[in-house]
């Protein structure tokens, strides 16, 4: 297994987060993990990649129960979140040859790794220009590549795609399916449902903090009468108000303009 988590329950203050949410993710998955705003996706991952302490039940990777306090595990790790800190006053040069060297390479070969990845992503002749000149697309491919720099076994990709053009999406989405047919294991979160829906072999959907869905897509359509990921999505998190709510909000929209 490459990532294993049992009756895992995380709180913030009196908020429960995560309800004993069992997981167990083979090598070689891509694993579509999704759910409504506030479901715990973002508090599960960031529980497995150690920033969160306080929780109650097992993270294993890789066989390491993550709490024993050996954090050599982390360099197994790839991870883009959803909003990045990004150090805008660096150049792109530098920034990589800074994370490289976090996860244990040496200057040159961070620098060679990163110049190559920019090179492919058509972003050589910026290399050497700070951050804060790129545009969101470019940032993106910047934060994609430094997940990547030291070859991870596993990847955790949040909203991976934002700012990204349609061909940029097409190369992502196929890096994944590569990345993943050499024994990579990916947790890919997002709300864009077409796309989680097409990419993943296993589609978990948490809401309220508990897994409440676990399949291959088919399986789950099968189980919910539905054609697409978004139906089965509102189908089973019991949302079916969408209709009515754009329905208000357009007729809102026209009284305000009258």
């Amino acid at each position: 297994m490459a990532v294993s988590i049992r009756d895992l329950r995380i709180s913030f203050g009196d908020k429960r987060v995560l309800n004993g949410v069992n997981l167990e993710v083979e090598r070689g998955q891509i694993v579509g993990y999704i759910g409504p705003n506030g479901a715990g996706k973002s508090t599960t991952i960031k529980a497995v990649l150690g920033l969160v302490k306080d929780y109650a039940g097992e993270i294993r990777v890789f066989g390491q129960t993550i709490g024993d306090g050996d954090g050599g595990y982390k360099r197994r790790i790839g991870y883009v979140p959803e909003t990045a800190e990004i150090y805008e006053a660096l150049t792109a040069q530098e920034y990589l040859t800074f994370i490289g060297r976090l996860y244990g390479l040496d200057e040159r070969t961070a620098d060679r790794r990163a110049r190559a990845l920019m090179g492919i992503l058509d972003l050589s002749s910026a290399y050497h220009s700070r951050l804060s000149s790129y545009s969101k697309g470019m940032r993106q491919k910047v934060l994609l590549i430094s997940s990547l720099l030291h070859n991870p076994d596993i990847l955790f990709l949040d909203e991976p795609l934002n700012g990204l053009d349609a061909n940029s999406v097409s190369v992502v989405k196929d890096i994944l399916a590569q990345l993943a047919a050499k024994g990579k294991t990916i947790f890919y979160s997002s709300h864009i449902m077409e796309v989680v829906q097409k990419i993943s072999h296993r589609i978990v959907l948490l809401n309220e903090g508990r897994v409440v869905a676990d399949g291959r897509f088919e399986d789950l359509a099968k189980q919910a009468s539905e054609q697409s990921l978004e139906q089965v999505f509102n189908d089973i998190t019991g949302f079916h108000e969408y209709v009515d709510i754009a329905a208000q909000f357009v007729s809102a929209v026209d009284e305000v303009v009258g």
